[in-house]
C-alpha cells in the first residue's frame, strides 16, 4: 500500500508529465489540415511482393544511400548517411569513395560538364568535380534569404539548377538530423517548403514556388518546361511550371497542378525512368492516427513533445511506384516484410532497377523482365 507521500510524489509527476506534454514550448506551431481518407492498400496499389526479391548489396563505408544514379562515365553514384559519395559498376562492384561533403547529400544530378551536383542537407548547393573536388554553389537566395535545408536537385539541359528546400524554417543541426526536422516539417503543416532555381551563368538564384509541406523529390517533364515535384507531408505531387517565380501553390487559381493526389504513403525521391515513367519512394506508410489529429493542432504539438520512439511510427514496408505526367499508376512495387526498409526511390537503367533508401546499410537491385513493366 502507497504511503501518502508517496501517493503525493506520484500525483505531482503525473501533473508535471500533463503539463510538459501539453505546454513546454517546442519552437513547433501546427495548423489544423483535413487529409482525405487514405486509400490504404488497395486499387492501383493492391498489396503484392514485386519488391521482395531485391538483391542487397553491402555499402562498407556507411549507410542510407538515400539517392543513387548514373553518372556520365556509366557508374552507379551514391549519398550515404556520413557525407561520403561512392560510384560502383552497374553491377554493385568495386565500390569507391569519390568525395566527401562533411553534411549529408539526400539528392544530387549531374551537369553537363560531368559535375556532380548535390543539394545537401547542412551545406547547401554543391558541385562535387570528377575528381571528388567539393565547393559551395550557393546556400542562399540573397543576402537576408539563407537556404536552410537543401533536399533534391535537377539540372535542366541549359545548366539551371532546380532543387529543392524542403522546409525554410527548420534546420538540420538546430532541429536535429533531416530526419527530426521532416517531422518537425510534416507535423506543423505550414507550408514552409519551396522550390528554388540557380543560373550558374548569372550566379543568381531564385524562388519559383512556395508553400509546400516539405518539398522533397524534383524532376524536369518531358515537355521541357514543367518541374514535378513530391510535397511529401501532404502525400501528392505537382506539375510547377519552371518559369513560375514566387509563386504559392496554397493560393487559388495559381499555374501548379497536382498530378497525383492522396497517397497511401509519404512520397519522397522523384527520377525519370524509361518510356515515359517516373518512379517515386514511399518510405512510409500514412498513420491512421497521425490523420486523425490533422485537425487537432494543440494534440500535434503535444505529441512532439514526445520521445521519438514512443511515436507512432508505421512499421517498415518496402513500397515504390511508377507513374505518367497525366498521373496514372504504371507499377506499383511492394514488399510488405519491410525487409529493406524506407524505400526512398528507384532509378531505372536499361531493365535494373536501383532502388534508395534512407537508413539501410546496402542498396538494392531488382532485374524486370522485358514486358514486365509498361511500355
Amino acid at each position: 500500500m502507497m504511503t501518502k507521500p508517496l501517493l503525493t510524489s506520484a500525483a505531482l509527476a503525473i501533473v508535471a508529465l500533463a503539463g510538459y506534454l501539453l505546454f513546454w514550448p517546442t519552437g513547433v506551431h501546427p495548423v489544423a489540415w483535413q487529409p482525405q481518407p487514405s486509400p490504404g492498400y488497395s486499387g492501383p496499389y493492391t498489396r503484392n511482393e514485386r519488391l521482395a526479391d531485391l538483391r542487397l548489396l553491402p555499402l562498407t563505408s556507411g549507410g542510407g544511400p538515400e539517392h543513387v544514379a548514373q553518372g556520365p562515365d556509366g557508374l552507379m553514384y551514391t549519398a550515404l548517411d556520413n557525407g561520403h559519395i561512392v560510384r560502383l559498376q552497374r553491377d554493385g562492384s568495386h565500390l569507391e569513395l569519390v568525395a566527401d561533403t562533411g553534411g549529408r547529400v539526400l539528392g544530387f544530378d549531374f551537369d553537363r560538364d560531368g559535375n556532380l551536383i548535390a543539394a545537401d542537407a547542412y551545406k547547401g548547393l554543391l558541385r562535387v568535380t570528377p575528381k571528388g573536388q567539393v565547393s559551395l554553389i550557393t546556400d542562399r537566395v540573397s543576402d537576408t534569404d539563407a537556404i536552410v535545408f537543401a533536399d533534391a536537385v535537377a539540372v535542366a539541359p541549359d545548366g539551371r539548377i532546380y532543387f529543392t528546400e524542403a522546409s525554410h524554417r527548420f534546420q538540420p543541426g538546430p532541429w536535429g538530423d533531416p530526419m527530426a526536422v521532416s517531422l518537425a516539417e510534416i507535423l506543423e503543416q505550414r507550408g514552409n517548403g519551396r522550390v528554388l532555381v540557380h543560373d550558374p551563368a548569372t550566379h543568381t538564384t531564385e524562388v519559383i514556388a512556395t508553400g509546400l509541406v516539405f518539398a522533397n523529390g524534383i524532376v524536369l517533364a518531358e515537355d521541357g518546361q514543367s518541374l514535378l515535384v513530391a510535397e511529401t507531408g501532404r502525400y501528392r505531387i505537382w506539375r510547377i511550371p519552371m518559369s513560375a517565380r514566387q509563386l504559392d501553390i496554397r493560393l487559388p487559381g495559381n499555374t501548379a497542378r497536382v498530378i497525383l493526389d492522396n497517397l497511401p504513403a509519404f512520397p519522397d525521391n522523384l527520377t525519370k525512368g524509361e518510356s515515359g515513367r517516373y518512379w517515386v519512394g514511399l518510405p512510409k506508410a500514412r498513420s491512421v492516427l497521425a490523420d486523425a489529429l490533422a485537425p487537432w493542432p494543440f494534440l500535434r504539438a503535444a505529441s512532439f513533445r514526445l520521445p521519438h520512439f514512443l511515436l507512432p511510427v508505421p512499421k517498415p514496408y518496402g513500397h515504390a511506384l511508377a507513374f505518367n505526367e497525366q498521373g496514372h499508376i504504371l507499377a506499383d512495387l511492394q514488399d510488405p516484410s519491410g525487409r529493406y526498409p524506407e524505400v526512398t526511390g528507384i532509378t531505372e537503367v536499361e531493365g535494373t532497377l536501383y532502388v534508395h533508401s534512407l537508413v539501410a546499410t546496402a542498396f538494392g537491385m531488382l532485374k524486370v523482365a522485358a514486358g514486365e513493366l509498361p511500355q
